[in-house]
């Protein structure tokens, strides 16, 4: 089985039943910009990645993009309420998936109600996520969104064992504007100001050391001080 059962729905499935798990899946690879689920399109399977970062996305009726988040090692993508996908998911570099057809997964479920319970755990995630994207874009000045977005993506280090105070970033600076609801200038005179501030050093375009962890987490969390016109 896959490095990361640990961090995804397979972690719900008894030793006994893994064969049958690895069975029921099949394995894929998405390039760079190669989309993986279609926002509108038929629901038709369920991905698990491996590896990588998936953008997902909606798209405006005047072609707008709304990033709406990053998927990565352990996710479990194609949970719609619908007969449709609700997002676009596109790979951000090389990603790998693992790949269950609805009705197959249906199966395993009917099977494995530990599975379902796992499932569900997901779905309540990701409306936590949602409600912290909604205050995020709605309440929160433009040095606070950066770093709620720095201290996410340091608390997803951690939690795949890696360092919380030094970190890539895999996704591009339009990307983060995307999903914070700014513009790329913005995005990045936030990362210089944040830099000057002492708080972090960004040795290139995706390494990011994270220098001051207490002021961060305080911006992030609000608790800086209101300062108005910032934003």
């Amino acid at each position: 089985m896959c490095g990361v059962r640990r961090a995804s729905i397979c972690d719900a499935v008894p030793e006994a039943d893994v064969a049958r798990l690895a069975t029921a899946a099949m394995d894929g690879v998405a390039k760079p910009n190669e989309t993986i689920i279609e926002e509108a399109g038929p629901a038709t399977a369920f991905f698990n990645v491996t590896s990588g970062t998936v953008r997902l996305y909606k798209l405006l009726p005047d072609g707008r993009r709304q990033i709406t988040g990053f998927a990565t090692m352990g996710d479990f993508l194609g949970l719609a309420a619908s007969g449709n996908y609700a997002v676009t998911a596109q790979a951000i570099d090389t990603v790998r998936y693992c790949r269950f057809s609805h009705a197959r997964l249906r199966t395993l479920i009917h099977d494995i109600p530990l599975m379902e319970r796992q499932l569900l755990s997901f779905a309540t995630a990701e409306l936590a996520t949602a409600h912290e994207q909604m205050l995020l874009l709605g309440r929160k000045s433009a040095r606070e969104r950066v770093a709620s977005f720095l201290m996410t993506r340091s608390r997803l280090s951690c939690a795949h064992r890696q360092s919380a105070t030094h970190f890539i970033l895999p996704m591009a600076r339009g990307d983060i504007a995307d999903y914070l609801g700014m513009t790329i200038e913005t995005v990045v005179r936030t990362l210089k100001k944040l830099r000057d501030e002492g708080m972090i050093e960004v040795a290139n375009t995706r390494d990011v050391i994270i220098i001051d962890s207490i002021s961060l987490r305080r911006l992030a969390d609000c608790q800086a001080g209101f300062e108005p016109g910032r934003g």
